[in-house]
């Protein structure tokens, strides 16, 4: 083969390396790399009406958190000694929902009496918002699996400040029930959460990572006599508050005393999670936790970062199909730096990091307030409140 048609046959090469590639055009003239991607514009349309109302609440918490308990059901112990470990992020927390979310742990026992045993249901309440996000799966035709992933990434744009978390597509709807006894438990301590994250995969540094999702998160069933309890004053924003105020020194207790797996906080209308106590405070894991509280950008950082890994869980990232594209950029945050409430200072901080000085920070002004409870999903005063935060 002569020069002159080595030549050209390289530049044929590089002209087809260069042309760009082809994308589809989705509902409402919307464009994307790949044709799979365009239903779930579809499905970003629907729940944010439908189910988030536009808005950081109850749902997009729950939603948040159905990403983690879907996928944290995966231990490479398990599977090491010929068990079935779980298939991670695969939509069997919806699939097969009247297992999973009914998984129950003795805690203790004061009597030899059945009924005087202690329980703990690791998936409390998930159940809730299980079935208000498995209609939106079966319209659309998508598979449980992406589904829960997609619904947690698409809601907390809705959250001031918030990640744009990656979302790949093409889990199969083949799946089998976890094994029981793989989502932590607020009431375990920090050694058991720590190993139990290790054997999914996660590290003590990702496992604090993972927790930032509790700024925007409250409680329903932990003590159900307050239901809609927010673990920081500012549920709906996607801020350091929650990594200061949970360091606070506690005093009290939100409702009707000391409930298994609950703590002591340090505001009226703040709940406090012990798991959330313990590792705020581990000598492991405290300077990883003080070290998201002044940079926000570092923070959301961190958390895209874990989260692209909780989301695969499971799975090789290379057989799914990339549709980040269709997440929206999240609303802008609308707040400053991250503050110490009313009535506090930095006395109270119960600071654990060894390694550098708890930050300075200004003190809100005026006296101790109250935090209001995050309002139902259901808030047509039709009197039934669907999910779970």
């Amino acid at each position: 083969m002569s020069f002159k048609a080595l030549f050209a046959l390289a530049a044929l090469a590089a002209t087809v390396a260069a042309a760009p590639q082809p994308r589809a055009v989705c509902s409402e003239g919307r464009v994307v790399s790949n044709a799979a991607c365009c239903v779930w514009f579809d499905v970003f349309d629907d729940i944010q009406e439908n189910l988030f109302d536009n808005e950081c609440g109850e749902d997009v918490h729950e939603s948040l958190r159905l990403t983690f308990h879907d996928a944290i059901g995966f231990s490479k112990n398990l599977t090491e000694h010929g068990q079935f470990g779980g298939g991670g992020a695969d939509g069997s927390i919806m699939a097969f929902s009247e297992i999973e979310t009914n998984f129950r742990q003795c805690l203790d026992f004061t009597s030899s009496q059945p009924d005087e045993f202690f329980f703990t249901d690791a998936n409390i309440g998930v159940d809730e918002i299980v079935e208000a996000q498995r209609p939106f799966a079966l319209k659309h035709n998508v598979t449980f699996g992406d589904f829960i992933q997609f619904a947690g990434a698409a809601g907390v744009t809705n959250c001031a400040g918030g990640p744009r978390l990656q979302f790949l597509a093409g889990r199969s709807n083949i799946s089998q029930a976890s094994p029981d006894l793989l989502v932590p438990e607020p009431s375990d301590a920090a050694d058991k959460i720590f190993a139990r994250m290790l054997d999914a995969g996660f590290s003590i540094t990702d496992t604090v990572d993972l927790l930032i999702s509790h700024t925007v998160a409250a409680q329903d069933k932990v003590d159900p006599t307050i239901p809609g309890t927010p673990f920081d004053s500012t549920p709906s924003q996607f801020d350091a508050q929650f990594l200061v105020e949970t360091l606070i020194t506690g005093t009290l207790f939100t409702g009707n005393g000391s409930n298994v797996g609950e703590v002591e906080s340090a505001q009226h209308g703040v709940f406090r999670l012990q798991s959330d106590f313990e590792i705020s405070r581990d000598s492991r894991s405290a300077c990883e936790w003080q070290s998201n509280i002044l940079n926000h950008n570092q923070m959301v950082s961190k958390f895209e970062s874990v989260m692209k890994r909780l989301a695969t869980v499971g799975h090789n990232p290379a057989d799914l199909i990339d549709c980040s594209e269709v997440i929206p950029i999240p609303k802008p945050a609308n707040f400053g730096a991250a503050t110490l409430p009313a009535g506090s200072s930095l006395s109270d901080i119960d600071a654990s990091c060894a390694a550098t000085p708890f930050p300075t920070l200004k003190t809100d002004p005026g006296p101790a307030t109250s935090v209001a409870a995050v309002p139902p999903a259901d808030d047509d005063d039709d009197g039934d409140d669907d999910g779970d935060s």
